[in-house]
């Protein structure tokens, strides 16, 4: 398993290519070439931890056992940045843990400290809003009234309806002053809502790379239970983490960062120009990676946790800082100088 100072020093590559591009090793490096076999990206194959790679590329046999043998997760992107197929270095041998997960009974109660978890930095986010109304201030109160039922939740139907009104208070109080309508995943009837699914696909196989390293079951969750072909337990670990997308699509808003001559509409969706898939990737995984040693550690003490048999309240949280104010010019201030 690999130890903090490792992950640390690990990188997560977005590679941009087409169809005459090639992915190849060389001397423990990885390389991706173009037609002519000039060298276009050259990265040790010791610091890599993941690879997303968006566009059409020829891939071997070879290519998949070096990944393989050096762990690297790759995650390949569709034009619409949805992760279509994946080569993940799975660790099944840990039959422990598996067996563990099959047969664990304590699943409800991992469940709601997942969802507390959520909720509080949902909280978080609200309560950091500079200038709040009436209405406003008066969501904040119902969603912290609404966070006391989690631990009076009887069954996993109480849960999602106690975490349901919890997210529906926070966008519509948090997202005040974008044009909002409602959160509808994978729907992408608005610009708003698409950004927010790109996002998560990231975060989601981020997490579930940092799952992969211990050898979970990725489809056994301990809240989203089983259903055909959802990696459940991934559904699960994002849920605290989610907030950090959440914020960073507001300040892009903030910071006019979002175009909307980036995006087309068709077929009832909006939909990320092909040749600005790369402006957007690099600040949703920027912001994930200024929290990757928070991931890393989270998923390390939940393994431990979940091993040692430790009580609910030993097992790890998430604890995001709020946004920074945004000033009326559009500015930022203390700005984490990593983003």
């Amino acid at each position: 398993m690999m130890s903090r100072p490792d992950f640390m020093s690990k990188q997560v590559i977005f590679i941009e290519s087409n169809k005459k591009n090639k992915l190849r090793f060389r001397n423990s490096n990885l390389l991706l070439v173009d037609e002519n076999n000039k060298i276009l990206l050259q990265h040790s194959c010791h610091k890599i931890f993941l690879i997303f790679v968006y566009g059409e590329f020829s891939i071997t046999s070879i290519l998949i056992k070096k990944l393989k043998k050096f762990s690297i997760s790759t995650i390949f992107l569709g034009y619409n940045l949805k992760p279509y197929f994946s080569i993940l270095p799975k660790n099944r041998g840990n039959f422990l843990l598996r067996k563990k997960q099959y047969n664990n009974s304590i699943d409800f109660e991992i469940a709601k400290h997942l969802v507390e978890n959520k909720i509080n930095n949902q909280l978080s986010l609200m309560k950091s809003m500079r200038y709040k109304t009436k209405k406003e201030k008066k969501n904040i109160k119902n969603a912290e009234n609404n966070l006391l039922q989690v631990v009076n939740a009887k069954n996993s139907q109480d849960l999602l309806g106690i975490e349901g009104i919890g997210s529906k208070i926070f966008f519509e109080t948090y997202f005040k002053n974008i044009e909002f309508n409602g959160r509808k995943p994978r729907c992408k009837s608005d610009i708003f809502n698409l950004l927010l699914d790109i996002g998560y696909y990231y975060l989601f196989n981020f997490i579930e790379a940092n799952l992969e390293l211990y050898g979970f079951d990725t489809y056994c969750g301990v809240y989203h239970k089983f259903f055909f072909q959802r990696k459940s337990l991934v559904c699960d670990i994002i849920e605290p983490f989610r907030c950090i997308i959440d914020k960073r699509v507001k300040k892009m808003y903030s910071l006019k960062q979002v175009d909307e001559n980036d995006f087309g509409f068709q077929n009832a969706q909006f939909y990320l120009k092909p040749e600005f898939n790369k402006k957007y990737s690099r600040i949703f995984l920027k912001e994930i990676l200024a929290h990757k040693e928070e991931i890393f550690l989270f998923v390390q003490s939940y393994y431990r946790a979940f091993m040692r048999d430790k009580k609910i309240s030993e097992y790890p949280k998430f604890n995001l800082i709020p946004d920074p104010i945004i000033n009326k010019e559009g500015g930022e201030t203390n700005v984490d100088s990593s983003l």
